[in-house]
């Protein structure tokens, strides 16, 4: 056997035969001459998956960002160019991983190189190059169809540089400002001789940025549209870190960027280039000015120094007409230039420069400069956001996500003008509800599908689908083999998945709670959850005059259910002390257990080693400030904080969790239980894993109650305890 180079966690990405995507989570190993992925960490002599032997003719493509239920993955391609069918296509939700696998991917194809050099043997040229213009060079991530003919001439090439990713180069309408232009070129190219950036002056200080403005005859510009202004800052933060927040259009994006309102995915392009719907929040005397919205290009790339370069410019959509009420705003060139510096005292420093040329377009705008230049600030200062954000966080963000667009067509068809008049207001006042809506279902993972390999031999080129069978595939979802049937379970506490419910609970998304990450013994970082462990099937609210313990005993109750249909309950039993005693109960059910994993060994352990596991991560989404203050959001070892008491029944564990023990949660308790009505509350569970076998970490399960009332509790019938 060939020795292991790498191995983790990464996800299968890929397109089923009906045209949606997946995200399948596998376990991947790189070793000397070969990759191959698992259902879990392999042992003993566990058969893969697949395999993909590494040699000198394979490479790597990196085939840039894509888009799954509002979850952006990095996606790279392993193959071999003798054989291009067979590839293994993986991808991370961050994009450090993501490089790291292509580094060492990279290494060991280099070695083969080296070795057959060194035997007369020659392998063809890893690069080629490319017919972009202006001398761009091309990267591993160009199009399949560019690089195919180029491979015959590999050979008259045997020298040229890996490059990183640039995909298939900017839209021939996005100029790239980050670029010098030479004067004979703007002389040739008219059209580019407005958007040169080889002169600037700097206009003035401001938040601790440098605000430049770019030295042009305004006569060559619309009234309307403002000279070019970009802002530049020094941000304490990994060039990747920053790009992934920039690339986001979710709920994080409020705590950076304060002229952000909406911002949705209408068409992905490829996996540099998409076409995005965006709504500004411009606080211009906001009841005298009508609102602006954005439909732009988005390209990136990634160039060779590690700096990563995002270009906008407008353009129309048929899927992105006009909305009445909104002005729509045009974008003439603008973007990010996010360049690495040297650390200081071991942080890395980042110079961010954000620039931005727009025509806020409407009557009147081209009267009153201040309008222009005020809106253009504010949105230039989201480079001062992106700073004082990362200064106040001390962990990574979750990966970015974008809302998919929906409910979005042409106006140029008079016939649906009047269906948009009716959609719109409800449309704005929900643009939030509709961002986190696409949070809560980014991540739609099934960890032990093999549907993936069933109907592909060979990896396929992943390409987004139209926006017509896009819409023809909204009522369908994805379905794990081997579901659970949930419609035979109950509690007394009802399920209800809208953001308004009241006195009800519902999962909530893992992507929410963030865990020990494989490497955490090393770096302390730490990753989304993703999909737990077990299916949250049932909750009972209980009230009784005295403590309520071993309530799995119930008869009728989803324990029980559970254990005459063949399956493994964990039950969580939260107990509130008090005049009147309430127990909040929690039922988590999955097929059995997994011999050998870290559940296992917690569910069949002693008392001593689940209370140094057992740990809580709580969350206040909505509540009073002092609430959530006082509950926070630090993951807490249960055992070591409150009397935990383990019931093992024949398939089922039960946590009976005495918060009236814990003289401090008794405090916390005393603030949350007068206003639990107006609350609502997340509640992870999992297993703490500690060494890198354990990593990494996942949930049991995450639920959400939300504005619980006291009054709804009942008082629980209990069989006599036969296990005292």
């Amino acid at each position: 056997m060939s020795k292991v180079v790498y191995d983790g966690w990464m996800v299968r990405y890929g397109r089923r035969k009906i045209g949606r995507s997946y995200i399948h989570m596998r376990y991947f190993v790189l070793e000397t001459r070969l990759l191959a992925y698992y259902k879990r960490k392999p042992q003993d002599n566990v058969v893969p998956i697949k395999t993909l032997p590494i040699d000198g003719n394979c490479r790597v493509e990196d085939r840039g960002l894509k888009t799954h239920h509002g979850h952006m993955v990095y996606v790279l391609s392993v193959y071999n160019k003798k054989d291009k069918y067979n590839r293994v296509t993986m991808a991370a939700f961050n994009i450090q991983e993501a490089l790291i696998w292509k580094e060492k991917i990279e290494s060991i194809i280099d070695q083969h190189q080296e070795s057959q050099g060194t035997n007369g043997n020659k392998y063809n040229s890893f690069e080629y190059k490319s017919d972009m213009d202006n001398g761009r060079n091309a990267s591993s991530s160009d199009h399949e169809s560019q690089f195919s003919a180029a491979e015959d001439e590999d050979d008259s090439h045997p020298n040229l540089l890996r490059r990183t990713t640039i995909g298939r180069g900017p839209p021939e309408s996005v100029f790239d400002w980050t670029k010098e232009i030479d004067s004979d070129l703007a002389n040739q190219n008219g059209s580019n001789q407005v958007f040169s950036r080889k002169y600037w002056r700097l206009l003035q200080c401001q938040n601790g940025l440098r605000i430049f403005e770019e030295l042009l005859d305004g006569d060559l510009l619309p009234k309307s549209c403002s000279r070019a202004m970009k802002a530049v800052g020094v941000v304490e933060a990994s060039c990747e870190n920053i790009f992934e927040l920039v690339m986001s259009m979710d709920a994080t994006r409020f705590e950076w960027d304060c002229s952000f309102q909406y911002g949705s995915l209408v068409e992905e392009v490829d996996g540099h280039t998409a076409i995005l719907y965006h709504r500004l929040q411009l606080d211009w005397f906001p009841t005298l000015v009508w609102p602006r919205d954005l439909c732009y290009v988005r390209y990136w790339r990634r160039n060779d120094d590690g700096s990563y370069v995002v270009l906008f410019r407008s353009r129309e959509h048929e899927n992105c007409g006009p909305l009445p009420g909104y002005v729509r705003a045009h974008i003439e060139s603008g973007g990010f230039n996010i360049s690495p510096l040297k650390p200081l005292n071991g942080r890395p420093r980042t110079q961010v420069q954000h620039l931005m040329q727009i025509d806020l377009k409407g009557w009147g705008v081209g009267y009153v400069s201040s309008f222009q230049q005020h809106c253009l600030l504010q949105m230039l200062n989201s480079v001062a956001g992106l700073r004082e954000y990362f200064s106040q966080t001390d962990e990574r963000t979750a990966a970015p996500r974008i809302p998919v667009m929906v409910n979005m067509t042409s106006a140029s068809v008079s016939s649906k003008r009047n269906q948009k008049l009716q959609e719109t207001p409800h449309h704005r006042t929900r643009s939030l509800d509709q961002i986190r809506a696409a949070n809560r279902n980014a991540s739609m993972m099934d960890e032990y599908s093999d549907e993936e390999e069933d109907f592909q031999g060979a990896d396929q080129e992943v390409m987004p689908p139209s926006p017509e069978r896009e819409m023809k595939r909204t009522a369908l979802e994805e379905e794990p083999l081997d579901q659970i049937d949930f419609s035979i379970f109950s509690g007394n506490l009802r399920r209800d998945d809208r953001d308004n419910g009241r006195n009800c609970w519902r999962i909530s998304d893992g992507n929410n709670f963030r865990v020990r990450s494989k490497n955490f013994c090393y770096d302390k970082s730490k990753i989304p959850a993703g999909k737990p462990l077990m299916d949250l099937v049932a909750a009972d609210w209980f009230k009784d005059t005295k403590r309520m313990d071993h309530v799995a005993r119930r008869p009728g109750c989803a324990a029980q259910v559970a254990s005459e249909k063949g399956l493994f309950s964990l039950i969580f039993n939260v107990q509130v002390p008090g005049s009147t005693h309430y127990s909040m109960v929690f039922y988590f059910v999955m097929k059995e257990l997994t011999s050998g994993s870290l559940l296992q060994r917690f569910v069949d352990g002693d008392d001593e080693f689940r209370n140094s596991r057992m740990k809580l991560i709580p969350s206040v989404p909505k509540g009073s400030w002092i609430v959530r203050q006082s509950v926070g959001s630090t993951p807490c070892l249960l055992g070591k904080a409150v009397d935990c008491t383990y019931i093992r029944g024949p398939k089922y564990l039960e946590i009976d969790v005495d918060i009236g023990s814990s003289t401090v949660a008794n405090g916390v308790l005393g603030l949350v239980i007068g206003v639990i009505t107006s609350l609502v509350v997340d509640m992870a569970f999992l297993v703490q894993g500690n060494s890198p076998d354990e990593l990494p970490e996942q949930l049991i399960g995450a639920v959400r109650a939300s504005h619980i009332e006291l009054s709804a509790a009942v008082v629980p019938k209990l069989e006599p305890d036969t296990t005292e």
